[in-house]
């Protein structure tokens, strides 16, 4: 009986999920409020750090102007789309950290872009 109330927590995390759920152990007792609480601001923290890296990459690489209503459907589609990609595969594949590389290669693209328009205009 005790067995179903524990969940194993991985000790092969990628980075970013591993900073979030330090502290946890091996195992989380599910009976544990303490352990319950600390996972799951551990998962709301790369929630939100997915999130808003994901809307960084989209807004760097792949953002129109659209009209309001358009774009609140876009994000909210988004917000809900990280979360299925974090609960799915946060712990198990380096989500974040390969979001960050692609906000960072959009940003710069994007920067490159915004400098060489800037240089034929004037």
């Amino acid at each position: 009986m005790a067995a179903q109330n524990v969940i194993q927590v991985p000790d092969n995390l990628w980075p970013i999920a591993d900073f979030f759920m330090r502290g946890l152990g091996n195992e989380v007792n599910l009976n544990n409020p303490d352990e319950m609480s600390l996972l799951l601001r551990g998962f709301f923290l790369l929630y939100i750090t997915v999130t808003a890296l994901a809307i960084m990459a989209y807004k760097f690489g792949f953002a129109k102007k659209l009209s309001l209503g358009k774009n609140i459907i876009i994000y909210i589609l988004l917000i809900i789309g990280t979360f299925f990609l974090t609960l799915i595969f946060g712990l198990n594949l380096p989500l974040a950290e390969c979001l960050i590389i692609i906000a960072l290669i959009m940003g710069i693209y994007r920067l490159r872009l915004y400098r060489e328009r800037k240089n034929r205009t004037a």
